[in-house]
């Protein structure tokens, strides 16, 4: 699909919102490469040099970025093809798609129904074949949510595994870069590519070559793995059909070889309120520089509801009387967390479970109460607070709507959760 195509394609969708219409990346790029045969599209919170890079919001809304992020100029030199930019929720904060300045992206997949976010026009963009792969950041299930309801491929890799230099925070100790695809394989031959260590990204690690052959390594045999299920999953799952659909796809793992091993989460119920408290703070730290001065608009003057709700929460919290009462046991809380996940992680070699708790709603859909909004993320959560690698694979429809299975691994046990998920989708 050429530029010109696309552009009329996706008119009743809205995935991408930022078109390479001069041809600045593509002549760029190099010609030939692991990915040349490939088109993306990469999140609107990702600089690419010489684009419009707004990050949903009328804050950015003229920001030109002077540079590339690193995974830009990975793929660049991959010889992936960008067609554009993604549309997202603003700032990334958002679960539907639906608070982007520059309007909601539609489900290819449900049509009248919300994509997910906050990485909605990525999941979009590729679900309805416009791209062959996208990439989006996850802060807390944001490429996990919409490849759920989309019907395809996410996946959120170790934390520091994939550079953030170049990416528009939303909570930098939690943001981690992905791809998006349609199967697991594009998926792993585009993590191979941008991922690797930065000296730019202080967060970024620095591992042995072979780590990052998630391509090349990838093993999608199911036999004799031990795959985990916590009990409080199915406490937290509000639509009956998704229980359905992860009970039939448990009953595939195990007819496949694997063994099924019950786990404990205590705590699973309290990862929500403990990200959310994290993200407050972090994310109102992140919006200070946007103050109008050097570039962009203030961005209190400008932004929506939801990130004017995230920065006067932020600035609350931060307050020195306020800190010890929610954020410190915010972090408390996110130890806890991460030591709980560790723990369960040691019998087994990874987690399986869903990934949202209800299916996507109607676009438009009036929803007065931000929880409500949230409670999307509360299987995706716990594994950006533990730093773990996380992906999600197509599991089955409920009313015609996709959901997914996800797979969680321990920290840097990046290749088995991609073999896993492979492994299941060959079932």
């Amino acid at each position: 699909m050429n530029l010109s195509e696309l552009k009329e394609a996706d008119e009743k969708i809205n995935s991408i919102i930022v078109f390479d219409d001069e041809g600045l990346v593509a002549s760029s790029k190099s010609k030939k490469g692991e990915l040349s045969t490939l088109n993306l599209a990469v999140k609107a919170n990702m600089c690419v040099e010489g684009l419009l890079t707004p990050a949903g919001s009328k804050t950015l809304e003229n920001y030109i970025a002077p540079y590339d992020a690193t995974v830009v100029s990975k793929l660049k030199s991959s010889g992936a093809t960008i067609m554009g930019l993604a549309n997202m929720d603003e700032f990334a904060c958002g679960a539907s798609g639906e608070t982007s300045f520059y309007g909601p992206t539609q489900n290819p997949a449900a049509p009248g129904h919300i994509p997910g976010g906050s990485s909605s026009g990525s999941a979009a963009a590729v679900a309805a074949g416009f791209v062959d792969a996208a990439l989006g950041s996850d802060t807390g299930g944001s490429i996990r949510n919409p490849a759920s309801h989309c019907g395809v491929v996410g996946f959120k890799p170790t934390y520091g595994v994939v550079s953030r230099y170049g990416l528009i925070d939303l909570a930098m100790s939690l943001d981690q870069i992905g791809p998006i695809a349609n199967d697991v394989e594009t998926a792993a031959k585009v993590l191979e590519a941008v991922s690797g260590h930065d000296p730019k990204d202080s967060t970024s690690l620095k591992l042995d070559p072979k780590f990052y052959q998630f391509h090349k390594e990838l093993k999608p045999n199911l036999a004799g793995r031990k795959l985990g299920y916590a009990k409080e999953f199915n406490d937290l799952i509000s639509d009956a059909g998704i229980r359905k659909v992860i009970e039939k796809s448990i009953d595939k793992l195990s007819s496949a070889g694997a063994e099924i091993v019950d786990v404990s989460l205590p705590n699973l119920k309290v990862a929500l309120p403990t990200y959310y408290l994290n993200v407050y703070v972090e994310f109102y730290s992140a919006t200070r520089k946007y103050d109008g001065r050097r570039y962009g608009h203030k961005i209190e003057d400008v932004c929506g509801e939801e990130v004017l709700r995230r920065i006067l929460l932020g600035s609350y919290i931060s307050q020195k009387e306020y800190s010890g009462k929610y954020y410190r046991k915010a972090l408390q809380a996110r130890s806890l967390i991460r030591k709980e996940l560790s723990e369960a992680l040691a019998s087994v070699d990874a987690l399986v479970g869903p990934t949202v708790p209800k299916l996507p709603h109607k676009l438009g859909s009036e929803i007065t109460d931000p929880m409500v909004m949230y409670a999307y993320d509360v299987f995706t959560v716990p594994a950006n607070l533990s730093g773990l690698p996380a992906g999600v694979v197509p599991a089955g429809f409920v009313e015609g709507i996709p959901t997914g299975l996800q797979v969680m691994g321990d920290v840097l046990k990046d290749q088995v959760v991609l073999d896993v998920m492979a492994g299941f989708e060959q079932l």
